[in-house]
């Protein structure tokens, strides 16, 4: 809740972008971070400002190359987001933040019940979206989705 006490948890004024993670961040994320692949050089790039870089494209919507150059090369965070989304790093963060923030709320970390919108079941009882639909929504979804040649599911 926004109150005088809070204000001062969330002022990001202090951090190089409004997208970086403060150090409380950071802590959460750190150890949902994979290790470097075995059998390979020592990792150079520091996963912290890899992280911080998506965050910013994220935040800004900014293309790849557009990322400042005080973050690592472009290539190499891209690299990282195919890494991580392939391997589903992305989502186990997500989840782990998610039931963190459930239970910081003081509820259960999966919630009990959902809300379904009438205009959502309706269209599901008439099948509104037609197989056309359906076959431009999935190229789209394909399109845009990073390349996951070794994707086990």
């Amino acid at each position: 809740m926004w109150t005088q006490e809070n204000r001062p948890r969330y002022n990001r004024d202090h951090l190089r972008y409004p997208s970086d993670l403060t150090e409380e961040e950071w802590a959460v994320v750190a150890p949902l971070i994979p290790p470097p692949r075995p059998g390979g050089g020592k990792r150079r790039t520091d996963m912290r400002a890899v992280v911080n870089a998506l965050m910013y494209i994220l935040s800004t919507g900014c293309q790849w190359r557009y990322l400042p150059k005080d973050f690592p090369p472009h290539g190499t965070v891209y690299n990282y987001f195919v890494w991580w989304q392939c391997d589903r790093v992305l989502d186990r963060i997500h989840h782990a933040l998610y039931v963190e923030c459930r239970e910081e709320a003081e509820r259960e970390a999966s919630p009990t019940a959902a809300i379904i919108d009438s205009q959502n079941v309706k269209s599901a009882e008439k099948d509104a979206m037609g197989r056309a639909a359906r076959v431009s929504i999935v190229a789209n979804v394909s399109r845009w989705s990073p390349p996951c040649k070794h994707r086990t599911t």
